[in-house]
């Protein structure tokens, strides 16, 4: 029998979501449209937020999403770390998958074990998760992401100077895994700065944790953002709230490091865009925001298997609502 879980059950000030983005979804899903045949002229964006395991609940919204024929309707996907993960879900098809592969495959101490920091292994294995689980368990076509119609944009931040960049040009199955590895790559964590192109990457939510401005300047019409935290949880920006111990360590390491690794201090800017309607860069432009309506009570380091799961389902459940009001 699963344990109990107690949820936060504070109820969230809505996001000014424009419902027009899922509605033409909705409208391409009825029309066959798929970015090979697209006669319409907007251009729709995925956003997925990351987090570590908060990323099952995108997992769990890129599920619904699929079960609902969704997903031949985005033009290009924007992910960092985990998002980025769940964005390839995505785009091959894969929605179920992204739901699982967080409880299953990486809520255990294969993946995650603290008992490994400090020492000659990672705390968070990458390795794990891409060379193991991503070739057994859910295996990943890596090919077939570098030929998608709608591209997949990896965020990483440049280890110099914690500047976000697009990773383009990946054209092999080893660069999209180094990719893969550079977006979520946290020293002390999973190991030192990644080598792709001649520079050094780390975690791409270190330098933009939620790209839907870069998204509307790369000439996104719609915005589709997926949320890894209640509203409450991202409106909450006490800072003398709790520091991880581990966001301490990472302090000494590179002073400054460790406090940009915790995203949802750092969505100011874009929880400004989604929460006002008449926001000036929203002129014209139509933006929703699925969230989780509850909480599981998990951080980005948790591996309680049955709070993972749920965190899955409620990420499952809010875009299912989400869609079911879009529709009318």
């Amino acid at each position: 029998m699963r344990p109990e879980i107690h949820e936060n059950t504070e109820e969230p000030a809505p996001l000014q979501g424009d419902a027009e983005v899922l509605r033409l979804l909705l409208r391409r899903r009825d029309e066959g449209s798929t970015p090979l045949n697209r006669s319409d002229p907007h251009r729709v964006a995925l956003v997925v937020g990351g987090g570590g395991m908060r990323g099952a609940y995108a997992g769990g919204m890129v599920h619904a999403l699929q079960e609902a024929g969704l997903n031949s309707g985005f033009d290009v996907v924007y992910g960092a770390s985990a998002g980025a993960f769940v964005g390839t879900a995505l785009l091959l098809g894969h929605g179920y998958e992204a739901a699982r592969i967080f409880p299953d495959d990486m809520a255990n101490r294969a993946f995650i074990d603290r008992r490994r920091f400090g020492g000659r292994r990672p705390m968070v294995s990458l390795s794990h998760l891409i060379d193991e689980v991503l070739v057994r368990s859910k295996p990943t076509d890596w090919d077939a992401l570098r030929d998608s119609p709608a591209p997949l944009r990896v965020m990483v931040t440049d280890a110099a100077d914690l500047r976000p960049h697009v990773l383009t040009g990946l054209a092999t199955a080893a660069e999209w895994r180094l990719a893969m590895r550079a977006t979520a790559a946290i020293p002390l964590l999973t190991g030192p700065p990644v080598e792709l192109h001649g520079r050094r990457w780390v975690d791409g939510s270190i330098g933009d944790p939620l790209p839907v401005v870069r998204a509307l300047r790369d000439g996104a019409t719609h915005v589709l953002t997926l949320l890894t935290r209640t509203v409450p949880e991202l409106r909450r920006a006490d800072p003398a709230q709790r520091v991880p111990w581990w966001v301490r360590s990472l302090n000494l390491l590179a002073p400054g490091l460790g406090s940009m690794t915790q995203d949802g201090r750092r969505y100011a800017e874009t929880i400004a865009l989604l929460s006002d309607a008449a926001h000036p860069d929203r002129a014209g432009l139509h933006l929703f925001a699925i969230t989780p309506l509850r909480s599981s009570g998990i951080g980005g380091l948790t591996t309680d298997v049955p709070r993972v799961e749920r965190a899955s389902e409620l990420g499952f459940e809010a875009a299912r609502a989400a869609l079911h009001a879009a529709a009318g």
